[in-house]
């Protein structure tokens, strides 16, 4: 009788520890995917504005083997940090590419003569990439899938018309389920979930995991604080990623 209390005990307590550890990592005062990043793992960062402008050799010598910058979004904004920082990066010779952030409230078409304008060549750097996520309302509102379908098919066809490569498509799992997942399947995916491993949610083939939001270095003086930091699959090679 004892015995069997004991281990009534002993399960509640691991059942309220992990109860607790769940709710860290859900108020990111645990950053649990840091435990599945090894000295191995090819690091990269997603910069915005918010980052100010970004000290790139610093960054290289934190073992940042490639970034993004964001350069783009909707059919007419520029990020005012984007020239610099891109300069910056190609001066200090490490993989930069610039991604475009997706509006549902204006026209595929235009939103990529934006990005094409803004970024110019792509030779030698990283493919395109264009962010779908929620803004404002839209989680609460959300667009029709035939639109969103519509208008980032002809996004998408204009970016690979001029760069001559299939672009990346950043989503989370909501969003990836919801408007990508059997409509793009053959783009290569850039994944976010910032909570737990990506494996425990999304099966299917990516090339980059965006596993925290909440990363920590020197080298940039925006007023955010924190910076994305993102993995490459261990099975993919970074140099797919490259305009050639």
């Amino acid at each position: 009788m004892k015995l069997k209390i004991l281990r009534c005990l002993i399960f509640l307590c691991f059942l309220l520890s992990m109860i607790i550890v769940c709710i860290l990592v859900k108020k990111k005062i645990i950053i649990l995917n840091k435990v599945f990043i090894n000295k191995n793992s090819i690091i990269g960062v997603d910069i915005s504005h918010h980052q100010g402008i970004v000290n790139m050799k610093k960054l290289k010598d934190q073992n940042i083997s490639f970034i993004y910058l964001k350069a783009t979004e909707g059919s007419s904004l520029t990020d005012n940090k984007f020239n610099e920082n891109w300069h910056n990066a190609k001066q200090n010779n490490i993989l930069v590419g610039a991604y475009h952030f997706f509006s549902y409230d204006s026209k595929g078409e235009t939103q990529a003569l934006n990005y094409i304008n803004t970024v110019g060549d792509l030779y030698g750097s990283l493919i395109p990439v264009v962010d779908v996520e929620y803004y404002g309302n839209k989680h609460k509102n959300p667009p029709k899938k035939e639109d969103v379908v519509r208008e980032l098919n002809a996004f998408l066809s204009i970016l690979e018309e001029r760069y001559k490569v299939k672009p990346m498509i950043y989503s989370r799992e909501g969003i990836y389920n919801k408007y990508i997942k059997g409509e793009f399947d053959d783009y290569k995916k850039w994944i976010s979930a910032i909570y737990f491993p990506l494996e425990l949610s999304y099966k299917e083939d990516w090339y980059l995991w965006q596993y925290t939001d909440k990363g920590l270095l020197d080298g940039y003086n925006g007023r955010e604080k924190y910076i994305d930091l993102n993995v490459l699959n261990k099975n993919k090679d970074i140099n797919e990623l490259i305009i050639k």
